[in-house]
């Protein structure tokens, strides 16, 4: 099978990447050069400048040959979402998108975006999604900031809205390893908020979520959530760490809402389990982190 993705030099990609041709798939990364890792020799490369986010156009090259399933890594958008459904419809048979757990109105009402009460349980994929755009526009520093136009509800509206190329959307956990949150923060700098649950997921284990959406061969357009089976409290994460030093963030957002999610589906219909432990991901995270 062959399979284009686009990013995937930094943090997950590599991982996916790996994994991907562990499997026996033809991979390639579509990227603009700047970043090199680790990968398999195998593994084809096309640098373009224009891979820089938004990607909103593709060279000649990536069609040839033609990908069988094209996974984005960094669709951030409308804008480029709707570049790729353009691009790769009726090229490819699949395209997988990364979208994230601030989407869901609970998100929202955690930041303090969206009125309205704490919304109790685990979130599923049919949880209410934020009616206010845009969440981190008021961080950007202009109009061609990333930040400004940013919202992962409009890049899964664009690519679900067209059946002639089924997509995956995946919602991901808050994603930690060696090489991004490897200090472990997000646990460390709510310590002051023992009982408020957030979904993690190390990084192997959020690649191979990727990966399953990829090669499932299903047919329909499909949400997932990703992450842990089961969120512990920030007291019960503690509990396997040692102590930092790291500040306690601001106690301006909602913390009795929780930000957890019922990841039943995943599990059941792409058979997703943990490929790292919990408390041996924690490990080669600090470990990382340390050296």
């Amino acid at each position: 099978m062959q399979i284009l993705v686009i990013g995937g030099t930094r943090f997950i990609g590599p991982y996916v990447v790996r994994q991907l041709v562990q499997r026996g798939q033809s991979v390639t990364v579509y990227h603009r050069g700047l970043t090199e890792p680790d990968l398999p020799l195998t593994v084809r490369h096309i640098h373009d400048p224009a891979a820089a986010m938004p990607v909103v156009s593709f060279p000649p090259t990536v069609f040839e040959p033609a990908p069988d399933v094209v996974i984005h890594m960094i669709a951030m958008g409308e804008r480029d979402a709707q570049a790729a459904m353009e691009a790769f419809e009726g090229r490819a048979h699949r395209l997988v998108v990364l979208s994230s757990g601030d989407v869901y109105r609970a998100y929202g009402r955690f930041i303090g975006l969206e009125p309205g009460p704490v919304e109790k349980g685990l979130l599923t994929e049919s949880s209410p999604l934020r009616t206010v755009l845009y969440p981190y526009r008021d961080r950007a520093r202009s109009g061609d900031d990333w930040m400004y136009s940013y919202d992962k509800i409009l890049v899964e509206r664009v690519v679900l809205e067209n059946p002639s190329l089924p997509a995956v959307v995946l919602r991901l956990p808050k994603v930690y390893g060696p090489g991004e949150n490897a200090d472990l923060a997000t646990v460390y700098q709510f310590r002051h908020q023992p009982q408020w649950r957030w979904t993690h997921g190390y990084v192997e284990n959020v690649a191979q979520a990727i990966v399953l959406a990829a090669l499932h061969p299903a047919r329909e357009s499909r949400i997932f959530n990703v992450g842990e089976e089961i969120t512990p409290t920030v007291a019960e994460r503690l509990e396997h760490l040692p102590p930092s030093s790291i500040p306690v963030a601001s106690n301006t957002r909602h913390f009795d809402q929780d930000i957890a999610y019922d990841t039943s589906r995943i599990r059941q219909e792409l058979g997703y389990q943990e490929l790292v432990d919990s408390a041996d991901g924690l490990r080669r995270t600090l470990a990382a982190s340390s050296g």
